[in-house]
């Protein structure tokens, strides 16, 4: 489903990581304003898992699809531990082919509300 500010949020499973991947306009929303949110959404610091879903495809991830992107997210993740006494445990790595999750993934949320 589309979001204000050009975002395009998906569930998907992503070399069984299931991800979000966002496509936005920087005229509107920075990278460092979508990763503010990122680090506030979820606990980073719990490994392979989120609340109650636990496994390897529950870790946090943030994968980037430039230089420019790898290094605010390193700047970013180094920023943010000050505010955590456990460690960021979220990895950062290259984006790769991305795979829309079945029907069923989609608008999960809004269909359970």
């Amino acid at each position: 489903y589309e979001i204000s500010a050009g975002l395009e949020f998906r569930r998907v499973l992503f070399r069984s990581v299931e991800v979000v991947q966002i496509k936005f306009d920087e005229n509107m929303i920075s990278f460092q304003q979508i990763l503010n949110h990122f680090w506030k959404c979820h606990d980073p610091t719990q490994l392979n898992r989120q609340g109650l879903d636990v496994g390897r495809q529950y870790r946090s991830a943030i994968f980037y699809y430039s230089k420019e992107q790898h290094n605010d997210a390193m700047e970013s993740k180094e920023q943010t531990q000050i505010t955590f006494q456990r460690a960021i445990v979220t990895e950062i790595m290259p984006a790769q082919e991305f795979y829309l999750a079945e029907d069923y993934h989609q608008l999960y949320f809004f269909k359970r509300a």
